[in-house]
């Protein structure tokens, strides 16, 4: 009766699920693997979606870089921007960088004039994340990268937007180049000095000042339309 008592109960156990995204990944280029991070489109991710834009706009020389840090602000990495732009996770009306970045008062907006405010797209991202607790996450993208049919328009001009528009765009733009003007765009392509700073390369500028290098899959969709002939597409 024990021994049957036993085996019941052995018989009955189950292991506990380890929690998703834990597992070990069994094929690391494998989107659905249950162990590859992949990017929640739900999800502001810091290091993605947010530092891209205050490096572009704000964390410029002169303004809220490591050397100026205009204020105490400085928004060059995440501990930074915690420590001196009066975050309040969770509430974006009480903290003073998106205070400083809705502003109504051009004097007092941020970024400074003439460079451009930011987009309406930027700020519901800069809110967003706020919203969601001001988290430090990012994540790994593991879908292909498509190269094909790229266009200006549509592909390589977002890419700018996100990462280099804040300092060239407007009445004027850092280096006299306007990156949300095709001529302007399509001159630094031909020179070779658009993939010159965006690889880094040896002699060239590194773009984004101050900046990580884009991510792998960006520069390869700027390469695709320069090797294309940079059209106004």
């Amino acid at each position: 009766m024990l021994l049957s008592l036993l085996l019941a109960i052995v018989s009955c156990k189950h292991d506990v699920p380890e929690p998703i995204g834990t597992e070990e990944p069994t094929d690391p280029t494998d989107p659905t693997d249950p162990g590859v991070n992949n990017c929640d489109p739900n999800i502001v991710y810091f290091q993605r979606d947010v530092l891209p834009i205050l490096v572009s706009n704000c964390a410029v020389s002169g303004c809220h870089d490591a050397t100026t840090r205009e204020d105490g602000v400085q928004l060059t990495d995440y501990t930074s921007v915690m420590r001196t732009a009066d975050i309040k996770p969770g509430n974006p009306g009480d903290s003073e960088l998106y205070e400083m970045i809705t502003e109504d008062d051009v004097d007092e907006r941020m970024p400074k004039a003439p460079r451009p405010p930011l987009s309406s797209t930027q700020i519901a991202l800069i809110r967003k994340w706020i919203e969601q607790s001001a988290k430090d996450l990012t994540c790994t993208d593991n879908t292909a990268c498509n190269t094909t049919n790229v266009t200006f328009a549509g592909t390589v001009k977002p890419i700018f937007t996100k990462y280099c528009t804040g300092c060239h765009s407007g009445s004027a733009p850092t280096g006299g180049i306007n990156l949300t003007v095709y001529n302007d765009a399509s001159g630094v392509a031909k020179s070779g000095r658009l993939v010159g700073a965006i690889t880094h390369a040896p002699g060239f500028t590194p773009m984004p000042q101050g900046g990580d290098k884009l991510p792998a899959c960006e520069i390869a969709k700027i390469k695709a339309w320069v090797d294309d002939g940079s059209p106004n597409n």
